[in-house]
């Protein structure tokens, strides 16, 4: 991996067939709101631009392919990357050369690879489809959770996300255990720590090797997009895919 652009690379014992990254804002040709590595292709942003940047992004990245984009719903829905494109929440593959990738702006990406290094996955993860149960069926297809590495992107951060008492009592309907997640804000609402509610539902599966979750995309104008702080505005991407060779 070259180039000038900022990239984030998981800092995570994963195999060596195991390559993933996270793009931040900068280092793409989109002009403002959406400047300027603007990867979503559903924001309003010039098409021209969303498609220079992913053009930057294969060559900057030596990618093995394009990496699959997502229709993304806030949903659950896990689907087989090597399949394409199609509107879904989570991609994973055992293929190598196949690159999954999902698309954020406050929402946490989460990447998933096995012990074994023949398996990975991308998981979108806002509130919604944490409580829809995208982590479980992300976990459904990728193996005992015991044998899992996951690393979690850039999200909003416990400081900055306000949520109501209906989201909160939702978490906790699920698991009382959520109620850590939680603390009050002057408000009257509620400040959520989505990395903390990830983290809760991982260890309930077996998943304890995690790592990751120090990055606030709120409070960093500029390096990350927030929707929640700025509205109209671009899209990250974080990736993982298995390498077609190792030598």
């Amino acid at each position: 991996m070259h180039g000038a652009e900022d990239w984030i690379i998981p800092d995570w014992p994963a195999p060596s067939t195991v390559r993933a990254v996270s793009t931040t804002r900068r280092g793409g040709v989109s002009v403002a709101p959406y400047d300027s590595w603007n990867l979503g292709d559903h924001v309003g942003d010039d098409p021209r631009a969303v498609e220079q940047n992913r053009k930057r992004l294969m060559e900057a990245l030596s990618l093995p392919a394009p990496p699959v984009w997502l229709r993304q719903v806030h949903g659950a829905r896990v689907v087989d990357a090597g399949h394409g494109s199609c509107e879904a929440d989570a991609a994973y593959t055992g293929q190598p050369g196949v690159v999954c990738a999902v698309l954020t702006a406050d929402c946490l990406p989460l990447l998933l690879c096995n012990a074994a290094g023949t398996r990975v996955a991308a998981v979108h993860v806002g509130w919604r489809g944490l409580a829809a149960g995208v982590i479980e069926a992300a976990l459904a297809v990728m193996g005992p959770g015991a044998e899992l590495l996951a690393w979690l992107g850039p999200a909003i951060g416990p400081g900055d996300f306000e949520v109501g008492s209906e989201v909160r009592d939702i978490f906790m309907a699920q698991d009382a255990r959520a109620q850590h997640a939680f603390r009050p804000s002057p408000n009257g609402r509620w400040w959520a720590d989505i990395y903390q509610l990830v983290r809760l539902r991982l260890a309930a599966h077996g998943v304890t090797m995690v790592y990751g979750g120090h990055e606030c995309t709120f409070s960093d104008k500029t390096r990350f997009y927030s929707y929640r702080r700025d509205g109209k505005t671009g899209r990250m991407a974080t990736m993982i895919w298995l390498e077609t060779d190792t030598r």
